[in-house]
């Protein structure tokens, strides 16, 4: 992973492409101070009932990166509300022809809330696309809510904006202290299961038990 590209779209979306440098950039460098551990990428992130963060009550929260420099993930069970395709595109000054439907938008995390992300099923590649695991991947750019728009793109997306992130070692006392549990991350869960849903199953199935 190696970019972020930043776009605006209006005063309260936008569309990037995400690579992990530039988010491993703003995380603490100290991989000395992380002790080694399985990386929770690609699993899922599940705030434990006693959750002290009014921020990440019951979120569900997929991991993206994590490795001994930190830790970052989208939560994918907060939506925000309903925005046309056209009119992001509208919003960004480009063209909206061809474009149809809706876009239901979340809320990714508190950090950076003007950065998009398109978590996918891996039926859909670009060459900026991200692989989080053998179900799931990552593209944040306009091509992909383009072809979303068209019924060329991915079978199954969740487009979110913002993301939670931790510096070396803070995931692992979080989880310790016991804050989060993990589960894993099942697509249907992420994709298809209703939001208000997302929380009780992941915690109901989750295979950290605190």
């Amino acid at each position: 992973m190696s970019a972020i590209w930043l776009r605006r779209l209006g005063l309260v979306v936008a569309a990037v492409v995400l690579q992990g440098a530039v988010l491993k950039a703003a995380l603490p460098t100290n991989p000395q101070e992380a002790p080694a551990r399985p990386s929770l990428a690609g699993q899922l992130l599940v705030a434990s009932p006693s959750m002290g963060d009014p921020r990440f009550e019951r979120a569900v929260i997929l991991i993206v990166q994590d490795d001994p420099t930190g830790a970052v993930g989208i939560v994918v069970n907060k939506p925000m509300g309903e925005r046309t395709l056209a009119s992001l595109f509208e919003a960004l000054g480009q063209k909206a022809g061809g474009l149809a439907g809706d876009v239901q938008v979340y809320s990714g995390g508190p950090v950076q809330p003007e950065l998009g992300f398109v978590v996918h099923s891996a039926d859909y590649h670009r060459p900026d696309t991200v692989i989080i695991n053998d179900h799931l991947s990552m593209t944040s750019s306009l091509e992909i809510l383009s072809d979303i728009g068209k019924r060329k793109g991915p079978t199954k997306s969740l487009v979110a904006f913002g993301y939670a992130g931790w510096g070396a070692g803070q995931l692992e006392d979080e989880i310790e202290q016991g804050a989060w549990g993990t589960a894993e991350a099942d697509p249907k869960l992420i994709f298809d299961e209703e939001r208000e849903r997302v929380w009780d199953d992941a915690w109901t199935h989750r295979t950290q038990h605190l």
